[in-house]
């Protein structure tokens, strides 16, 4: 509604106004109420920004990315540094933050090896509550309490607000309570998981929680668990969502990629997805067939290692001929350079692509018509079947894919912070690049908003024929396609790769993104200007493209502008990247990035409160503190603030009757 406090306008804005305001008198009957209301808004405005902590490419790697989220990139162990300083020793910091990280965990070997349990009890609670109560400072009591476990809270609020020496009986009492009626344990694990939440107000996922590791779905448990969670897609997320929305095209790039790295076990326990339907196809088709270029990147037990390959090729050439329909069938796709089947001499071996030809290093293609080589054979169809109507029934990766599309979106505007995963395509002279998307081109910040669009139809139509559905195909085009903004390449050579022993034809091109807005300050504040961001005080934080730290590379381009933070999570990217990954803190002091050296295991860190060694970079420092009124909660709070007003003017006036 228009934020003044006029009443003299006539017509339907003043009616309007008035509907408006008689709905807000519901929640707030009376001036006293509406008044309160106000100041408490106010107050909260000058308190500081909560803490943002920003991760990408995760890729499954459950164990380093559970860490890093326990240890908030650092910030427990610096909450600890903050209140106890040289109080305590580095040992017992140690000890408290892995307690922390692993409350349940640690306290059973703890307990094993403790003499007596009480004294123990007694000085972690006193140095747990220490860390709460500095933890919870800078949030409004009713913040403060919304976050505390239910059976606690009241102990919680109580011991948090204790102060005085009044009430150190009081505080003492509270805890020796606790210890005696046994009750201590359950307590320290809920003041950890307490001090966990409070220590990072929203987290922000830069893309790609699935592919290459073992624990995607383990992944996305735990952030559907999370307290304020936003997601912006990523190339290997938006190719399992075009999997569950029933594209089979995705569904086969799923499955090969899942057979390339041995990691089967998301699909066949996590997500109940039977493969025998697709063993017993490679069997029969593929018996004879060494399968050499398709041997696993990962350690396969040896009685499994012949039937992987097997698989690894049955899917892949379907997953070729599945490509080629679409391809034809969506020509504003202009993907035509992609279609290779129909390239190929099968009698004599030899592929041409661009008048180049080259010898191909398998030859054996049992299920191809070289008459008419997009087509799925009758056993290719039947299985192709089996397979999308156990992605479209698998319950777990259903509610999975829900939250990806409830929390998630192509891009997202938050804090001045612009965050999506891959790029904003762009022509070779700095331009937006444009697509067709029924008959009208867009790009820029419309393509990502049509494109974000395209796949939730897609999704949700999942369960009508394909000619029923015109937007199946976009999950699949995000993938791989020359404009997508997840891809950020000219084509995807997965072909190639598997059977041209030709490094020169592998190559992938990027996007001129990367060499634009990667070392042009001037490129950034165009792409921020396009998503409606004031590019003085606005930054971009991207994921996608390892940073090869061995090498030189950093992940802050641009002067500063661009950030990005996939440095390694992923073990296969270690060995290129040199580190563990990176991460983003903003809080209220300003930006720090953060470098993270290898993670051994979370039994390490346990037994031996051994933490992933990371490095802090202060990469920009707020001249002031940031306060509540500086952020986007903040604008909203002052909206609501002026309605209030508006809201006390009118009972004032008499246009709005009190609910006394």
């Amino acid at each position: 509604m228009p934020k003044n406090n006029d009443y003299t306008l006539n017509g339907t804005e003043h009616d309007n106004n008035l509907k408006y305001l008689q709905l807000l008198s519901e929640k707030f009957p009376t001036i006293q109420k509406a008044s309160t209301e106000v100041i408490n808004l106010s107050a909260i405005l000058n308190l500081p920004k909560g803490t943002e902590h920003f991760l990408t490419d995760i890729h499954g790697e459950y164990e380093t990315f559970s860490h890093v989220l326990a240890n908030a990139s650092g910030v427990v162990k610096r909450k600890i540094e903050d209140v106890f300083g040289k109080t305590l020793r580095k040992k017992e910091k140690n000890l408290l933050a892995s307690l922390i990280y692993y409350p349940k965990e640690k306290l059973e070997l703890v307990l094993k090896h403790e003499d007596d349990s009480t004294e123990w009890f007694a000085i972690t609670l006193q140095r747990l509550i220490k860390v709460a109560r500095a933890a919870a400072s800078k949030y409004t009591r009713s913040k403060v309490r919304k976050a505390m476990p239910d059976d606690f809270a009241y102990i919680i609020d109580e011991l948090l607000n204790e102060s005085g020496e009044d009430k150190e009986d009081y505080f003492e009492g509270i805890i020796n309570t606790i210890i005696t009626i046994d009750r201590a344990e359950a307590f320290i694990i809920a003041i950890c998981n307490f001090i966990q939440r409070l220590l990072i107000d929203r987290l922000h996922i830069i893309g790609d929680i699935f592919d290459r590791g073992p624990s995607a779905e383990k992944v996305m448990d735990r952030l559907i668990d999370h307290h304020s969670v936003d997601i912006q897609w990523g190339n290997h997320d938006i190719i399992w969502m075009g999997a569950a929305s029933g594209s089979l095209a995705a569904i086969a790039n799923v499955l090969r990629i899942s057979l390339r790295y041995n990691n089967l076990d998301t699909i066949e326990d996590a997500y109940g997805i039977t493969l025998m339907p697709l063993a017993t196809f490679a069997i029969k088709n593929y018996k004879n067939d060494p399968c050499n270029c398709f041997v696993p990147k990962a350690k396969t037990d040896i009685g499994q290692f012949e039937l992987i390959k097997q698989m690894h090729k049955a899917i892949s050439i379907i997953q070729f001929k599945l490509e080629g329909q679409i391809i034809k069938e969506n020509p504003n796709f202009k993907m035509d350079d992609r279609l290779l089947l129909d390239k190929i001499d099968y009698k004599k071996g030899i592929i041409t692509i661009d008048g180049e030809k080259y010898d191909l290093i398998d030859k054996y293609f049992p299920t191809v018509d070289s008459e008419n080589p997009y087509k799925l054979t009758k056993e290719e169809n039947e299985l192709m079947d089996k397979l999308g109507s156990s992605f479209k029934n698998s319950r777990r990766l259903q509610h999975h894919i829900e939250f990806l599309f409830a929390n998630g979106s192509m891009y997202l505007n938050y804090n001045s912070n612009l965050l999506y995963h891959g790029c904003v395509p762009m022509n070779e002279d700095g331009s937006f690049q444009s697509m067709e998307i029924n008959g009208k081109e867009y790009s820029g910040r419309e393509l990502c908003k049509r494109f974000d669009r395209a796949v939730r139809s897609g999704y949700q139509n999942r369960f009508k024929k394909k000619s029923e559905n015109p937007y199946q195909d976009y999950s699949w085009y995000l993938w791989c396609g020359p404009v997508s903004p997840l891809f950020g390449k000219q084509k995807m050579t997965t072909f190639e790769r598997y059977f041209i022993d030709d490094k020169n034809v592998q190559k992938e091109e990027k996007n001129p993104y990367y060499s634009y807005a990667y070392e042009s300050e001037e490129a950034c504040e165009k792409i921020l200007k396009e998503f409606n961001l004031d590019p003085k005080t606005s930054h971009i934080v991207n994921g996608h493209v390892p940073v090869k730290v061995k090498k030189g590379e950093s992940p802050i381009k641009a002067n500063g502008k661009l950030f990005v933070i996939d440095g390694g999570m992923s073990i296969p990217y270690q060995k290129v990247t040199g580190v563990s990954g990176y991460t983003l803190i903003f809080n209220s002091y300003g930006l720090v990035l953060v470098e993270h050296k290898e993670f051994g295991s979370k039994q390490e860190a346990i037994e031996n409160e051994k933490d992933i060694i990371s490095d802090r970079i202060f990469i920009e420092r707020n001249a002031k503190r940031k306060r509540v009124s500086h952020t986007d909660i903040g604008i909203e709070i002052k909206s609501q603030i002026d309605d209030l007003k508006s809201l006390l003017t009118a009972y004032r006036e008499g246009l709005i009757k009190e609910r006394i």
